[in-house]
């Protein structure tokens, strides 16, 4: 083989090395807070403590049934919400400006729990999290949701649809029980969609913000 032809194969071969590097290196690693769109609001009751949203809430739960039903609020509930509103004033919180805006907030909390990460849709990202199997073939797991705690939609409240991952595995794999802590890796899709988890007292549509068509799942190891 001539010099040349040796140069320009040589050339080939590390082209094509250089190019399976850069694939490897577009594997995205995120976090749960990585699928979460970046919104910024002002939110005036994030400073606020436990006892004091406990007062706001107690204003609020009982101004409303004021209205439905004034007939149910006893004198011990109202006292319950004068030593409420005494102990936010004495703190100098505004409560009525608080409620008035806790529409909006909610509102605002709602979309930033459900927005997606457009950006996201289409990489190829590696993540760790919870697995929560959804359907089995062979005694292996082909569809689970990928949730950031243990316990999430079955013994505790959902997440939020963007702290959701719904996660396709074609051959399935084998688990050691509900929730195994694992790393998942594959295409990331930014579609949301709804999918109904089966309880043991019923079931539930459960909203998930992102879908991930899984390559590789490997136990959870930092």
């Amino acid at each position: 083989m001539e010099l040349k032809q040796k140069i320009l194969m040589f050339s080939i071969a590390v082209t094509a090395l250089c190019a399976m590097g850069a694939g490897a290196s577009q594997i995205q690693q995120l976090e749960w807070s990585d699928l979460q769109l970046k919104m910024e609001f002002e939110d005036p009751f994030k400073n606020l403590s436990e006892e004091q949203l406990l007062h706001l809430g107690t204003y609020a739960r009982i101004e409303n049934l004021k209205e439905k039903a004034p007939e149910r609020v006893t004198p011990a509930m109202q006292s319950e919400v004068d030593k409420g509103l005494q102990i936010l004033k004495s703190e100098g919180i505004d409560f009525q400006a608080l409620l008035a805006k806790r529409a909006e907030i909610t509102e605002l909390r709602k979309q930033q729990g459900t927005a997606v990460v457009p950006e996201l849709d289409g990489k190829h990202i590696r993540m760790p999290g919870f697995a929560l199997p959804l359907e089995y073939s062979d005694k292996k797991i082909t569809e689970f949701l990928l949730v950031p705690w243990v316990g999430a939609c079955i013994h505790t409240p959902p997440p939020p649809p963007n702290q959701i991952v719904y996660v396709k595995v074609e051959k399935g794999f084998k688990t050691n029980g509900m929730f195994e802590p694992i790393w998942v890796s594959g295409e990331l899709m930014a579609k949301p969609l709804t999918k109904n988890l089966y309880l043991k007292d019923g079931s539930a549509d459960i909203g998930i913000g992102y879908t991930l068509v899984a390559n590789t799942i490997a136990p959870y190891q930092k």
